[in-house]
């Protein structure tokens, strides 16, 4: 590929340059303005609206590998990984209705404090150490690698560790400075930066191509469609469920999405902003999947399908708008970035210091900013280091499918069913980690299951294996340790007179309520799954 087709001008570097400066200051700003408790920093006062919320989780989840990875399967397997999108925003729905509830009604700083709450303490820490390891490997080190290898091709002043570098640096600043509330408001503007730079690119590449019309000629069947065969080597529909656990994950027990909702200023205001986030899911296809088989029929042979989204850009982008687009790219991992870090530091200490040790309010926030500071250096070091990986999205999604799963049967299951108990969590837990982890290696990593002569089973697949086995070593173990119920547990798990009333009321006025929306964007999935079936 030609280093001169992604020349950046001093426009698009002033463009970028601002950027930079802006969102520093507004770090600044915010760690001036805003409180100086523990729950300001962490949980932005707990005053959140939805319209934040559902911004800064929709901001947060296109990281850099949104814009490179998306794009890039687009490129390789076509319209297929858009499962990964619409199942999402069903997540959310589900996340929304069913299961922030039970988070809001715990008062819970954390995703795994409510696992104490509503097991024990065992529970609460083998799952935070999980989510600390896969903020630190997967979620930071994941969009730094992504936005270093563009930034190091449009640039000759960086190269991969010199970019990875400068955006840890400029994404731990504000952080560090401005906690939560600097992430959210900070998130919002980047996330209208986005969809307007995306929409941008989609529409210059559409007219590219000679229109509409033209988008899905001499496109092979099978990049038409969302459900594949079950043959197919990249997302057969057998896997399918296997994308909604992953979903799960994320959106509903990941502490790095879910920190937002958690912040919010009521119930109602949460759910609307999941459900918002969810809505704000669906123009992806037209922002991220389409123009990969934009990329695809306008250049056919590049050298990797990573290189889709910044040829698009650096092609078809004039002079300015290039600096846009390259802003937009920054943002996606500054959403990331910021997330994860404040995620990873709020874990720590209310997580392994606080349980321990009694501090201050005003040393859990220094420590909070020490381990901000401290995943800034180790996502920096760690992200150059994902090149090694045959694709960045086969990297995000295998690294979890075998993990994740029996994670989500911990959560999930005990929601509903009151009697399963911490020695069933804890257990069900750790045999995800002592058996999913070497299993991800063994298959996804030194092909060793292959070279023994087991037989191919898709990553997605294997994480309904490993959700089945969850279920069954859960409720055997809670079943045959079996005790008294924990105090208040009723108010850990869904309520059936909730879920009732939140169904059967009518919420005035009528367009804000959850039910009402939650419908409507289970209308626009069922519509975009007939689409493209």
């Amino acid at each position: 590929m030609d280093e001169a087709k992604f020349d950046l001008h001093l426009i698009d570097y002033a463009i970028v340059l601002i950027y930079f400066i802006g969102i520093i200051a507004h770090g600044l700003y915010v760690s001036r303005k805003s409180g100086s408790g523990a729950d300001d920093y962490f949980l932005a006062g707990r005053t959140l609206p939805w319209y934040l919320i559902g911004f800064s989780l929709f901001a947060s989840n296109m990281s850099g590998s949104s814009f490179v990875g998306l794009m890039g399967g687009a490129y390789d397997n076509g319209v297929v990984i858009y499962n990964y999108e619409w199942t999402a925003a069903f997540v959310l729905i589900l996340f929304a209705i069913f299961i922030l509830p039970s988070y809001l009604r715990a008062r819970v700083s954390t995703v795994p404090e409510f696992l104490e709450a509503r097991y024990d303490v065992r529970a609460r820490r083998a799952f935070s150490i999980f989510t600390i390891l896969a903020i630190l490997f997967i979620d930071s080190a994941g969009a730094l690698y992504a936005g270093g290898l563009v930034i190091s091709n449009v640039t000759d002043y960086l190269n991969l560790w010199t970019a990875v570098s400068v955006l840890a640096l400029v994404a731990g600043l504000y952080t560090i400075l401005g906690g939560l509330s600097a992430v959210v408001v900070t998130d919002t503007v980047q996330a209208v930066l986005l969809i307007v730079a995306a929409a941008v690119l989609f529409w210059l590449g559409l007219d590219e191509i000679g229109g509409w019309q033209e988008m899905f000629a001499d496109v092979e069947d099978t990049k038409q469609h969302l459900i594949l065969p079950a043959s197919d080597d990249f997302l057969p529909w057998t896997g399918i469920w296997g994308v909604i656990l992953l979903g799960f994950y994320y959106f509903a027990i990941n502490q790095f999405v879910v920190q937002r909702t958690l912040g919010a200023k009521d119930l109602r205001q949460g759910q609307i902003g999941a459900v918002f986030a969810g809505f704000l899911k669906l123009p992806n296809l037209f922002l991220l999947i389409l123009p990969g088989l934009i990329a695809l029929k306008l250049y056919p042979d590049l050298e990797t399908p990573d290189l889709a989204f910044p040829t698009l850009a650096f092609e078809l982008m004039p002079i300015g708008l290039r600096g846009l687009i390259m802003a937009a790219l920054i943002a996606a991992i500054m959403s990331s970035l910021d997330s994860a870090m404040n995620s990873a530091s709020t874990l720590v200490v209310k997580d392994f210091v606080l349980p321990f040790r009694e501090i201050s309010e005003a040393r859990q926030v220094w420590l909070g900013r020490l381990v901000t500071g401290a995943v800034m250096v180790f996502g920096a070091v760690y992200a150059p280091m994902i090149s090694n990986f045959e694709s960045l999205f086969g990297y995000f999604q295998s690294s979890l499918s075998y993990v994740v799963p029996t994670i989500v049967v911990v959560y999930i299951a005990g929601l509903f069913i009151p009697w399963l108990n911490g020695n069933g969590a804890f257990w069900t837990i750790i045999f995800g980690l002592v058996v999913g982890v070497p299993l991800f290696i063994a298959k996804e990593v030194t092909g060793a299951w292959e070279s023994l002569g087991l037989p191919e089973i898709h990553y997605t697949i294997m994480s309904s294996i490993m959700m089945a086995v969850g279920i069954l070593l859960h409720v055997g173990i809670s079943a045959a340790t079996r005790g008294s119920e924990k105090e208040n547990i009723r108010d850990l798990v869904w309520s059936a007179d909730e879920a009732r009333e939140a169904f059967l009321t009518i919420e005035r006025p009528f367009w804000t309520s959850r039910i009402l929306w939650s419908a409507l964007l289970s209308v626009c999935l069922i519509g975009v799954i007939i689409w493209f079936w």
